[in-house]
């Protein structure tokens, strides 16, 4: 089968390697429908991460059972299925306490599992997923064509984006600031306002992304960064800062716009990936009474609650995929994410 590789900094190549065999009887087999490139996948592609040897990338896919082990029980063969950006059981203590991502029998695609054996990057053809009954969400039917890139985002974006907005505690009434507007933003968006925020600011300095926020739920566009965001935003919301504040870039210069967009007394939550240095001023939040909360996202504890909404179309997240590729041009779909030529790319292998 044919699967995507990254060999080093904006070096990515497609090419043929052996096709996912079942090997322990929770395993199933995937046939992929739809992968995407995540932003993260840009910290290795420009070589802010580096890469020691050439190895599998991608952790975003949906597609159709074709095999199952023999103590696989909830998946069937020719289910149409939702891969979180990681495996995991289900079962244990973690993710019955909602952190799945810290599964005690979990792991990531394109690494080793807990015994020693690879796991497929998704950024292929087919994929072994390991804890198959607890990783892997089936769709009540088969999707139509239209479905799928909202399906897709519940591997991670959207379900990220509402782990953003879940640990900043947005409710009813609150006035919310989402800083970034790649698709995890957008999302954290459409989070924002399905748990009730009355005024969302968005911070963006990109039209089609600012359409595109606006159309998801934002009321304010803020282009300002540095203390010029944070005045402005402070003029729109009374002079004193924002109820709850998403973070979904990772950066120090995001965290640090983040923290003081926020009231006393408010609340950040932040998802995005941290790079470049980014650390928490404690005595900043603790003299205006500013809570942190957030990390890696356990999107698998969300996939449930969202997917009847995107199936039903009360939100429409796969609208952030504003390009689709076939699998072949995988190295172009990565460029143009990096060029911001894409807010998101959607392949088909």
């Amino acid at each position: 089968m044919r699967a995507t590789l990254i060999h080093g900094e904006r070096d990515i190549r497609l090419e043929d390697v052996a096709e996912p065999q079942l090997i322990t009887g929770t395993d199933a087999i995937v046939k992929v429908v739809a992968a995407c490139v995540c932003g993260s996948d840009l910290w290795p592609y420009r070589g802010v991460t580096p890469t020691k040897h050439p190895h599998r990338i991608g952790h975003e896919f949906v597609g159709i059972v074709t095999e199952i082990g023999d103590d696989v029980s909830r998946i069937r063969i020719g289910d149409f299925v939702i891969a979180p950006f990681y495996h995991c059981d289900m079962t244990c203590v973690n993710c019955l306490n909602g952190v799945s991502t810290s599964c005690l029998a979990g792991g990531w695609w394109g690494a080793d599992d807990r015994n020693g054996d690879f796991v497929d990057g998704a950024q292929g053809e087919f994929v072994r997923v390991p804890n198959a009954d607890g990783t892997l969400v089936a769709t009540p039917e088969q999707p139509s064509p239209e479905q799928i890139p909202g399906l897709l985002t519940l591997a991670d974006v959207m379900g990220t984006g509402h782990h953003a907005a879940f640990s900043a505690g947005v409710s009813a009434g609150d006035s919310v600031v989402v800083v970034g507007d790649g698709a995890v933003g957008l999302c954290a968006i459409i989070a924002a306002k399905r748990l009730g925020a009355t005024r969302i600011i968005a911070m963006s300095r990109h039209a089609d992304r600012q359409a595109l926020a606006t159309e998801f739920g934002a009321t304010d566009i803020v282009e300002e960064r540095g203390d010029e965001g944070v005045a402005r935003i402070k003029e729109l919301l009374g002079g004193i800062g924002a109820d709850r504040v998403l973070e979904c870039v990772g950066t120090k210069e995001s965290m640090d716009q983040a923290i003081r967009s926020a009231r006393p007394g408010g609340r950040v939550g932040y998802v995005g990936v941290p790079n470049g240095g980014s650390e928490l001023p404690i005595r900043s939040l603790f003299g205006a009474n500013i809570g942190v909360a957030g990390g890696v996202a356990p999107v698998r504890n969300y996939i449930e609650e969202l997917l009847p909404e995107v199936l039903s179309g009360a939100i429409a997240p796969g609208r952030v995929f504003d390009l689709e590729l076939p699998l072949a041009e995988v190295a172009e779909a990565y460029d143009a994410m990096d060029d911001r030529r894409a807010v998101k790319v959607l392949l088909r292998p």
